[in-house]
């Protein structure tokens, strides 16, 4: 998640400073007028926030490449790799939207509603096709991969309120001090994990820690369990990083 406000926390505007106001109302007039003309959706997007949808391109594509592979040779990877290789790109841009926003002092609520929506597509729906395409397949590995996708779902939606609650202590400059949990695009750790058994051929019925259950309703990767646990501390609430 992108610093997507002026002086505020990650992700969302706290507070909008009397630099960004005129912009900040300008987008808001644009969205909610009913006169705005063709392509006024387009115009009242700033900078910032098409760099955010690179990011969400990033994830898409990814999603896109996972989908691809398992519709192609399994032996041919290189729909994988691309799949893993997007994502390492959408946290750039999900860095440097925040960058630009705040260079040009212009923050929004939909570069906030942006963010988040391109944050779980990259971070937490593109790496679960991933893990879908190297093997974890059975009906329980979707149901927890499902799991770990909604639990970063709610980590955002939480984010998303409570930077705006003041709750969470700030420091002079009002940046949060710490995350609530491990923000969303530390999953790109399980995304290093998963390129790292691509490269060594440990997919499909390769997967590493087999199959437990096999041919139950319980049937599952244990690997998988990953995820779970990954989800679960994006939406620790006693879970304080603190931010760099």
């Amino acid at each position: 998640m992108s610093k997507r406000t002026g002086s505020g926390s990650n992700g969302a505007a706290s507070k909008i400073s009397a630099a960004e106001e005129p912009s900040y109302n300008k987008q808001k007039d644009l969205l909610s007028s009913n006169t705005g003309g063709h392509f006024s959706l387009l115009k009242a997007l700033h900078m910032a926030d098409y760099i955010t949808e690179l990011n969400g391109f990033c994830g898409i594509s990814s999603v896109f490449s996972s989908l691809r592979y398992c519709l192609g040779d399994p032996a041919d990877k290189t729909n994988l790799y691309l799949a893993l290789i997007f994502l390492p790109f959408g946290l750039f841009f999900d860095f440097m939207d925040g960058r630009v926003a705040r260079w040009r002092k212009k923050s929004s609520m939909m570069g906030q509603e942006l963010d988040s929506l391109a944050d779980l597509i990259s971070f937490g729906l593109a790496p679960a096709c991933v893990a879908f395409s190297i093997g974890m397949r059975t009906p329980l590995d979707h149901i927890l991969l499902t799991i770990f996708v909604l639990c970063g779902l709610t980590r955002l939606a939480r984010f998303n309120v409570t930077a705006n609650s003041g709750n969470i202590p700030k420091d002079a400059s009002g940046k949060a001090s710490y995350f609530e949990g491990t923000p969303i695009p530390t999953t790109l750790g399980l995304d290093a994990m998963m390129a790292w058994w691509v490269s060594k051929g440990w997919v499909l019925d390769q997967v590493p820690g087999g199959v437990w259950f096999e041919g139950s309703i319980l049937e599952v990767h244990p690997v998988v369990a990953l995820f779970l646990v990954h989800g679960c501390l994006m939406c620790s609430k006693t879970l304080h990083v603190p931010k760099p």
